[in-house]
């Protein structure tokens, strides 16, 4: 399956690997599905690491699961941080996953067996809509100064439909 994250910058398909991370990809995908992401920020953006979404607009560092609590990691030797365009779990910690999710913009290798990896990024068009979103200049904190935001979400059940 795949989603598409319509953002103010431009859009951004992701392959959820349902088969490989099913508990993880059963609660992006209903979150998605719900609406629970559309107006969600962008709201930390480290350039040559990632950007990190997926908190409510109420709750800018907040976020849960659709069991309304934290469940498991299901990291996977073969799906790592491997490449730009990576799209794994935010957590502080182990079995702390909720809602919120990041996208690589390189390798991350140091996140291997700490953070569940569910998706990749999906064609050019994608990548260079990653590409603005790097380029956005950030304060202090790591957080964009210009607002990034999801506004709207499409799950396509074919990952390659349009």
């Amino acid at each position: 399956m795949s989603v598409t994250l319509h953002t103010s910058l431009g859009d951004i398909k992701v392959e959820v690997f349902c088969e490989s991370v099913p508990r993880t990809a059963e609660n992006f995908l209903a979150l998605c599905a719900s609406g629970y992401y559309e107006g969600s920020l962008f709201h930390r953006l480290v350039p040559g690491f990632m950007i990190q979404t997926g908190a409510p607009p109420l709750q800018p560092k907040g976020g849960s699961s659709i069991w309304q609590e934290p469940f498991e990691d299901e990291i996977r030797p073969a799906l790592r941080h491997n490449a730009r365009g990576i799209v794994s779990m935010a957590n502080k910690g182990p079995a702390t996953n909720g809602s919120q999710f990041f996208i690589c913009f390189d390798k991350a290798p140091h996140l291997d067996g700490m953070n569940t990896v569910f998706g990749h990024v999906l064609g050019d068009d994608s990548l260079a809509v990653l590409e603005r979103m790097e380029a956005v200049e950030v304060d202090k904190k790591s957080r964009p100064k210009e607002p990034i935001k999801i506004e709207q979400v499409t799950v396509h059940a074919n990952p390659l439909a349009g």
